[in-house]
């Protein structure tokens, strides 16, 4: 079977489930691991957002999708010389990857005849359930409940190295500028690792909200987990959080790693902010996930 994936995080589930030798085509911003982005065809293209401050960033974005423009370029030529069978995309988001509807018009006009799976997973849970699905619908239905199971056992590991702890109040702020709330699977990981979430919208979208409203909130701890960048750049921006929450420890973690993509790795960033919430009753989290700014 020859698979595509259009999105970093169905990429990394093709991985974990060790079906790289059949992936054929990524996009330019599957960077784990790093070989995806080298040894497959990229067929997805985006604007370079580097060097962009996160309210820039915010306005090109919103100006776009006012306009009715594209955030994605679907390369077409070069998707339809893959012949693929089976193509792995999302309608969770159009910030984040092409919507499958955008695929499916693609391939009509395209004349290819492959499967376009949508994975939309809005909870921990459901993020787990996506590994099934890719399994099944690649013909690997055992490798994706072994993989599973592992890391059920993992979650399973952290909630009785924190059972019976007090909970943290923990606000996760996923933008900075304009500041979003925790939405979708987020909230689920904070849970997990012990902590309580606040101003947070489990099982639902992010929304934009102000300083003043998470603030009001009364957090023991901040976490920064902007999307679409890793822990440098969220420790960056981390910075500008401080002076909103005079009092809370604020700590700057890798969000595209560890937080952002529903992929494996959320159970290493359970694993991260557990280390974070509950330090001593866990491992330490590992060098280049996790840095405490205040």
């Amino acid at each position: 079977m020859r698979l595509v994936s259009l999105l970093p995080s169905a990429t990394e589930i093709v991985y974990a489930l060790g079906l790289d030798a059949d992936l054929v085509g990524v996009t330019f911003e599957c960077d784990e691991p790093a070989r995806a982005r080298t040894d497959k065809a990229v067929v997805v293209g985006g604007r370079d957002t580097r060097g962009l401050s996160p309210a820039e960033i915010d306005e090109y974005v919103k100006s776009q999708l006012a306009a009715g423009g594209d955030l994605y370029t679907l390369h077409e030529d070069a998707l339809a010389g893959l012949s693929p069978d089976l193509i792995l995309t999302q309608d969770l988001c159009r910030v984040c990857a092409l919507p499958s509807g955008d695929v499916s018009d693609a391939l009509e006009h395209l004349g290819c005849r492959a499967d376009v799976v949508s994975l939309d997973p809005y909870t921990l849970e459901e993020v787990l359930g996506t590994f099934h699905t890719v399994g099944e619908r690649a013909g690997v239905p055992e490798r994706a409940a072994a993989l599973v199971t592992s890391l059920r056992g993992r979650l399973d590991a952290v909630a009785a190295a924190v059972a019976g702890r007090p909970r943290p109040r923990v606000v996760v702020v996923e933008w900075v500028d304009p500041p979003f709330t925790a939405g979708h699977w987020v909230p689920d990981l904070v849970t997990a690792a012990g902590g309580e979430p606040v101003a947070a919208r489990p099982g639902a979208r992010s929304v934009e909200t102000s300083y003043a409203e998470l603030a009001a909130a009364r957090p023991d701890i901040v976490l920064v987990t902007p999307c679409g960048f890793h822990l440098d750049g969220a420790a960056d921006q981390a910075h500008r959080v401080v002076p909103h929450f005079p009092g809370a420890a604020v700590w700057a973690i890798d969000g595209d790693g560890l937080v952002v993509r529903p992929g494996p790795r959320l159970v290493d960033g359970v694993e991260a902010i557990a280390a974070v919430l509950h330090p001593g009753a866990v491992p330490d989290a590992p060098p280049g996930s996790v840095r405490r700014i205040s």
